[in-house]
């Protein structure tokens, strides 16, 4: 055999062996490129999956909290639905004396009512009260329009007034009757808080004129809902 030949054979077997090693290396980095991201995708799964079991372990834990506290609060109730502060105050007869809870902090924000309590029910039969000499409640911004209704667009409250509704007046009357004016507002079943007090002379009368406000509490609402849990 020529010495060409015998090197023309190995160059052969050597190129051949080459392409082997860079197919089987091919095939190599593409199992192993191929198990590097099945092992990613596994990982993003379980760290997924992980999450989810999370939040369903609180879901539940909340739900079995609130399941657990539903007999104490049933208790609590009968006991205050025969408390006789409230029974004495009920505004009618037939209402439950949990009304009368309801009644002091009202869900929403009425202000023409709280007017119409303050004229017909704290300053109204009080001897020696002459007359109302002014009576404003003002509409709660962003909730009331000006004429006591509710706004259209459906805005709420910024949170600025802390659900507060405001109010100003003014009564004539001798000082019994003043000092009766205030004892009512002490009195009465909705939550007042008197900010300021002025009392004037006018003749043998006196006038005092009181500004105040009144509260209520939206009323919140229970309810499940679905929650995204992003992977």
């Amino acid at each position: 055999m020529k010495p060409n030949d015998t090197a023309l054979r190995k160059r052969s077997q050597i190129s051949k062996a080459n392409r082997t090693m860079f197919l089987w290396i091919a095939i190599a980095s593409a199992l192993v490129g191929f198990v590097a991201v099945v092992a990613i995708l596994l990982g993003q799964k379980l760290i997924f999956n992980e999450k989810l079991l999370m939040e369903k372990a609180k879901t539940q834990s909340i739900l079995k909290a609130n399941n657990e506290a539903i007999e104490g609060l049933q208790t609590e109730v009968r006991v205050l639905d025969t408390n006789e502060a409230l029974i004495k105050n009920k505004a009618k007869p037939d209402n439950q004396a949990l009304q009368v809870i309801l009644d002091a902090l009202p869900s929403e924000a009425n202000s023409p009512a709280l007017g119409a309590s303050l004229q017909a029910r704290l300053l109204v039969n009080i001897p020696g009260l002459i007359a109302i000499d002014s009576l404003q409640v003002d509409p709660v911004e962003g909730i009331e329009s000006l004429d006591g209704g509710a706004v259209q667009d459906g805005s709420s409250s910024s949170g600025d007034t802390a659900n507060e509704i405001t109010f100003r007046f003014s009564v004539i009357g001798n000082q019994d009757a003043l000092r009766q004016v205030l004892t009512n507002l002490q009195r009465s079943i909705r939550i007042i808080d008197v900010t300021r007090i002025q009392v004037e002379n006018r003749g043998t009368d006196q006038v005092m004129t009181v500004e105040g406000r009144a509260f209520y509490e939206p009323a919140r609402v229970v309810k499940l809902y679905d929650k995204v849990v992003n992977p």
